[in-house]
């Protein structure tokens, strides 16, 4: 019963994490491949280390061509990459890959799954990415679920080794391929078993895309795959598809490019029985692989015969023939399968539509809310609605309604929110981060994208004497005058949300800083107080303050004054809250929206809290034009500091006088991003040579819109500093950009996270001086991370090293010598004076 109530659990689940609207209706091109899958019992995993290492082409070659049951199993969610089309990051960015990721499935019909590795950005070898994830905890995550999807075949995108890449990318295989040994031991986690059985897949591939001929890859044993092919029925080829769903990762900028025509994948055989032309060779994968299972394939078999596009609702007696016949099979695995996927197609054939819409997109714990549940049946088979189920409290509701032909059937429900609901943020995200892991309390759950089952409502329908039950997600629906009808998860909120008006708050002084803090209602007639947790030797006025607000979702502002401590000094400032009508304490929450076209609406409720950070440094006024490129949040910290800052738009760039400025600066990956740049560099090289400071920050070598960037010639490479404790060295102690105004010490590199920088230049023109020299464990040192040169009157510098990521994360040192970047010009005034 263990093993039963694992499967069902994680099918809830699964079912309703993969709904953003009313389950959708298969067309009948789409009911027309679901019916051959039921005859179809192989399955395939593919493992790579983050949202858009997967091969598309091949999820969509093997869901939709083969009729494979097909999942990616990605190590991180993406937490460390950066945003193209936004400004979340970390936690944020984490939570937005994880559901372009299940946007992108929904397209190749694939499942998702994690571990519990968070990705920490750019590792240099699989040993460094294994010991800061915790080895052995993330193999467990892989075994778990080769246990729970029982792949017949896994698949890695990346070699185990030899192979010059991420170091995330090598140990995903080095781990999937060790996965992959002791996943039939029972003896390996054995604690999984209370849940799940030993398993051994037949063979594990290395998809190498391109054959290779070296060392360690000898190209034997290649099997090759058109992934190029046509499917007639659905009117796509699977690389088509693999482009549409490669599209849903728009944060990392992989719109593609639909691809027609042969395209030939390499698959080479790391471990298992061998294969001499297929990937399944010596694989049952038909209903023969299972006891007493004839007579199911010739059922399913009739049933497809005797599909008719024209009218899919006359094989519904069939399929709830097979439906019985398969809850007789005692293999538990398959027959929950089958089971679900018998019943997707009953819905699609029927035209069986069900909704349950919410009279508001957000309830919280101990209140109500009213549900419109809604059904039509839109064919002349004959059902029955015999009740409908809320998991989230409990509640079931019986009926005896019979669903006539395109009558809808409604029914409203006033559903009461327990006391103790958990408020919907990302279940990976509820603990602290342990050692680049997501600590995850349930272990049937930590594998999964994410766990929203219990918003849900499962209807009952009788049809032939048997019981279906159907699961619908509790949605809002409201018309946009542009977009038209849009849905939304309904979600459960805290009371109150608090949310302070920047993350860091940075003090160059002594003197106070205000901070606006803005308190939300999530319910009608809320009042109680907030109180503050600081730094010692750090003030706050008031400490305490009091609210009321009767109104749902109305706002109130306050203002805090804070007093720093004396000296530099860095903490947190957190919120407590105390609701009049709870009468206790607890800690507050934020609320962190996303809303962008191609994924459902997400909110996140994180710790109200920010970092506080007094600042010793010497900066002098300075008037700095910004260049945004794909977005980071460094204006708003240098405005914290007290620098006048101005976005440039286009039209800026091209008629507005630069001389204003004493610096500026552009944003990551500027001269990817801003096309403009193509035609405007010189004028920027102009404002250099007359004088101006012009500071670049990192930008990747592909995809430039201009080799123009600098007054002399640099290449820009891949070369980068990891390790946020790699040490550095100076190569000319005396250069200004050290000294002035702040003298940098190694000190200054204390404190940096996720890494020193990226994409350093490799070679440069004898004009430009280098400042900076550092590298990773193993290596030689990298000296162009900080490119420095005087161009007629003004300065012009090149930094790879990650201010975007210092700045915002507040490191004092990055501060420091940032500041001495963009003072450069007033730094050899004041060296030129001294001297």
């Amino acid at each position: 019963m263990r093993f039963i109530g694992c499967i069902l659990f994680s099918f809830l689940i699964y079912l309703s994490a993969e709904n953003c609207q009313p389950t959708r209706i298969l067309n009948t091109s789409e009911i027309q491949i679901a019916l051959e899958k039921l005859n179809v019992l192989g399955s395939v995993l593919y493992i790579a280390a983050h949202p858009d290492d997967e091969n598309t082409a091949a999820l969509a070659y093997f869901s939709k061509g083969k009729k494979l049951r097909t999942a990616y199993l990605s190590l991180t969610r993406g937490d460390g990459g950066q945003n193209l089309i936004g400004s979340e990051r970390g936690s944020a960015m984490g939570n937005l890959r994880t559901h372009e990721l299940l946007e992108a499935r929904k397209i190749d019909g694939a499942e998702q799954f994690f571990t519990r590795a968070v990705d920490f950005g750019y590792s240099k070898t699989p040993e460094e990415s294994l010991e800061l994830w915790g080895k052995d905890k993330i193999l467990e995550d892989i075994v778990w679920v080769i246990r729970k999807f029982q792949p017949d075949v896994i698949i890695t995108r990346f070699p185990p080794s030899g192979y010059n890449t991420h170091g995330h990318h090598i140990a995903s295989a080095m781990l999937a391929l060790e996965a992959f040994r002791i996943a039939s031991d029972s003896t390996a986690f054995p604690e999984q078993l209370e849940y799940v059985g030993t398993w051994q897949p037949k063979r594990i591939f290395w998809n190498n895309w391109i054959p290779r001929y070296d060392s360690t890859y000898s190209g034997k044993n290649l099997l090759k795959i058109d992934l190029g092919k046509y499917n007639s029925i659905l009117g796509k080829s699977y690389t088509e598809i693999a482009a549409e769903s490669r599209s849903m990762h728009k944060s990392q900028g992989f719109g593609a490019r639909s691809s027609r025509g042969e395209s030939i994948d390499y698959f080479e055989l790391l471990d298992g029985d061998s294969a001499a032309s297929d990937l399944f060779d010596g694989i049952d994968t038909r209903w023969s692989r299972i006891e007493g299972t004839a007579k199911i394939e010739l059922l399913i078999d009739n049933i497809i015969k005797n599909f008719h596009p024209e009218n899919p609702s006359q094989i519904i007696p069939l399929l709830i023939n097979a439906y019985k016949e398969i809850s007789k099979i005692k293999d538990y695995f398959w027959r929950e399968i089958k089971q679900k996927e018998i019943v997707s197609i009953i819905q699609s054939c029927s035209g069986l539509w069900l909704e349950s819409i919410s009279g508001d997109y957000s309830v919280t714990p101990g209140d109500s809310i009213i549900i419109s549940a809604r059904m039509i049946n839109r064919s002349d088979i004959n059902m029955k609605l015999t009740s409908i189920y809320f998991p989230l409290n409990g509640v079931n509701i019986n009926f005896d309604e019979i669903l006539e032909n395109n009558k809808p059937f409604e029914t409203v429900v006033n559903l009461k929110i327990p006391v103790n609901a958990e408020i919907s943020s990302p279940y990976w995200l509820k603990n602290r981060i342990d050692h680049n892991r997501f600590s995850v309390e349930d272990p049937r759950i930590e594998t999964l994208p994410v766990t929203d089952y219990k918003l849900t409502a499962q209807f009952s329908i009788e049809i032939a004497n048997e019981t279906l039950n159907l699961l619908s997600p509790l949605m809002f629906r409201w018309i946009d005058r542009v977009e038209g009808e849009q849905y939304r998860n309904l979600e459960i909120r805290p009371p109150v949300t608090i949310n302070f008006d920047s993350d860091v708050l940075i003090f160059p002084n002594e003197s106070m800083k205000e901070i606006s803090i803005t308190v939300k209602s999530n319910k009608e007639y809320i009042h109680g107080k907030i109180s503050f947790n600081h730094p010692v030797n750090w003030h706050l006025e008031p400490e305490l303050f009091e609210f009321n607000m009767p109104e749902k979702y109305s706002e109130l502002i306050e203002k805090v004054k804070i007093y720093p401590a004396g000296d530099e000094s860095e903490g947190f400032l957190s919120a407590d809250l105390n609701l009049n009508e709870y009468e206790s304490l607890c800690e507050a929450h934020s609320i962190v929206e996303i809303n962008y076209n191609h994924i459902p609406r997400l909110s996140m409720f994180p710790h109200a809290e920010i970092k506080l950070l007094k600042l010793a440094t010497v900066n002098y006024p300075l008037n700095i034009g910004y260049i945004m490129g794909s977005g980071d949040d460094i204006p708003g910290c240098l405005r914290q500091i007290g620098y006048n800052v101005t976005l440039l738009s286009d039209e800026d760039l091209e008629k507005s006088d630069l001389s204003v400025f004493n610096t500026i600066i552009t944003g990551i990956r500027a001269f990817n991003t801003r096309k403009r740049l193509n035609h405007d560099s010189n004028r920027l090289l102009d404002y250099v040579k007359n004088g101006g400071c012009l500071v670049v920050q990192y930008n990747v070598s592909s995809g430039l819109v201009t080799e123009n960037i600098g007054p002399y010639p640099f290449h820009i490479s891949h070369d980068r500093i990891t390790e946020e404790d790699a040490p550095l060295d100076f190569i000319n102690k005396n250069q200004h950009l050290l000294n002035y105004p702040n003298i940098i010490s190694e000190k200054d590199f204390n404190g940096w996270i996720q890494e020193r920088g990226l994409y350093f230049a490799d070679s440069w023109d004898k004009n430009y001086e280098t400042v900076i020299s550092g590298h990773d464990s193993n290596e030689k040192n990298k000296d162009g991370g900080l490119l420095y040169t005087k161009f007629g009157k003004g300065h012009f510098i090149y930094t790879g090293y990650s201010f975007f990521r210092q700045l915002p994360g507040g490191v004092p040192g990055a501060y420091r010598l940032f500041i001495n970047l963009i003072s450069a010009g007033i730094n050899i005034e004041k060296e030129n004076d001294k001297n």
